[in-house]
């Protein structure tokens, strides 16, 4: 039973206006390098180790709060062990039930799965997985490797024809503290589909509010080498119908989006200051709108020229109703597809140039052609392993898991998924 710590209504304005916030890791995977980085998982063996008592993850949401950037921060990690199943913690002071529970066809799931983190997850344990067919497959690696990003992607059925213009949906990262992803994890993939990498100016300030900026930050980051690079609202919004919305009309998105048949929603998960968690929803919805269509996201339907003072709860469901008027667009589904990397996972946003230090291990690589399932089996992930609680904690205390909640009630998607391993 998990328990929400409450809604989130005072929106974060300063620490917004300081680092910038709107929606993705080195040894192969973080371009985050030198004193204070968090190394990456390539194989278990190669963990990021469970963090001791002295490197409790800091935020501007609790009392132990600091603005001191990553890259100033020490880590003096204790050996990490494994743990089995029936020692994995979801929430503090909750215990696990980690007897084999009937699946929907009355069988039992007795897999385990070996995170990145070294970490057993009973799939039992995942609270929305089903063995059900008629559930969308979410597909999962243990394995963070440029290798198996491709491998993943490729188990995907949905491909892009060969003349196709690909769209390659990444977040570009605001200064050198973030957790975004390094250029060289996915130059195979953006390479292997022919795809452009396509952004979005924020609504919020920051180093990427200009088309001019942002380039020049994808540049700092290392995006310009490997693929051309689009601002899509450089010239402005096109409107995209929402169907089943209870705030959005239509969907404010950058203009070149006409310009793409398909696209590979790539997203870093990690915490998030105002959504509580940022993955595939949040890169489809805030992430593929223009700086108005943010500001028309944020404000629920009411502006479009600024994104401060709308209801915190009609934000987080806002962002299912823009979220589906993107897949729709794709031929409803026929020519998107999603994976997450769940590595780096901080409490904070790539939109933050100073983000809190990762205190939990790195878990997967995530894919599925349903952003909703992809997004769920990352969250159920946070529940299963034993050092999630501060990426819980800011998901809790930001409502965040009622985007889940609104994409049922308008029939968008599935919140229940297949967990197919690869790695087996």
């Amino acid at each position: 039973m998990k328990m929400r710590l409450g809604t989130f209504t005072v929106v974060l304005i300063l620490s917004m206006i300081m680092s910038g916030c709107g929606n993705n890791t080195t040894s192969d995977i973080s371009k985050v390098e030198g004193e204070g980085s968090t190394a990456s998982t390539l194989v278990p063996s190669e963990t990021t180790k469970t963090p001791t008592s002295n490197e409790t993850q800091t935020s501007t949401d609790t009392p132990e709060s600091t603005d001191t950037p990553a890259s100033t921060q020490t880590s003096t990690p204790a050996e990490s062990t494994t743990l089995a199943p029936d020692e994995a913690n979801t929430t503090e002071g909750e215990s696990s039930n980690n007897e084999s529970e009937p699946d929907s066809d009355g069988t039992e799931d007795n897999r385990i799965i070996v995170t990145a983190g070294g970490y057993e997850v009973a799939v039992s344990d995942l609270d929305h997985q089903t063995s059900s067919q008629e559930a969308p497959i979410v597909y999962y690696t243990h394995d963070i490797s440029s290798e198996s990003l491709t491998a993943i992607y490729e188990y995907l059925e949905q491909k892009p024809e060969e003349n196709e213009a690909v769209a390659v949906k990444i977040h570009t990262g605001e200064g050198d503290g973030s957790y975004n992803f390094d250029a060289e994890f996915i130059k195979g993939l953006v390479q292997e589909v022919n795809g452009t990498i396509v952004e979005c100016n924020t609504a919020y300030g920051g180093q990427r509010a200009s088309t001019a900026m942002h380039l020049q930050v994808a540049e700092e980051h290392g995006y310009t080498a490997i693929a051309d690079v689009d601002i899509m609202d450089a010239d402005g919004s096109m409107e995209l119908p929402v169907t089943n919305g209870t705030y959005l009309e239509t969907d404010l998105v950058g203009a070149h989006l006409k310009n793409y048949d398909f696209c590979l929603v790539l997203s870093h998960f990690k915490g998030h200051e105002m959504g509580g968690f940022g993955g595939a929803l949040k890169n489809t919805s805030i992430g593929i709108a223009s700086k108005e269509g943010k500001c028309l996201i944020h404000t629920s339907g009411v502006s479009n020229v600024s994104m401060w003072g709308g209801e915190h709860i009609s934000f987080i469901e806002s962002m299912a109703e823009a979220a589906s008027a993107v897949y729709d667009y794709f031929d409803n589904g026929e020519k998107i597809v999603f994976i997450n990397v769940m590595n780096n996972v901080s409490i904070d946003c790539d939109c933050n140039a100073y983000p809190a230090r990762p205190n939990m291990s790195d878990v997967g690589i995530f894919a599925s052609l349903d952003p909703v399932a992809v997004d769920q089996a990352c969250v159920d992930f946070l529940y299963a392993v034993p050092d999630g609680d501060s990426v819980i904690r800011r998901m809790q205390s930001r409502d965040g898991e009622l985007i889940f909640d609104h994409a049922s009630e308008m029939g968008f998607c599935s919140r229940e998924y297949s967990l197919v391993s690869i790695d087996d």
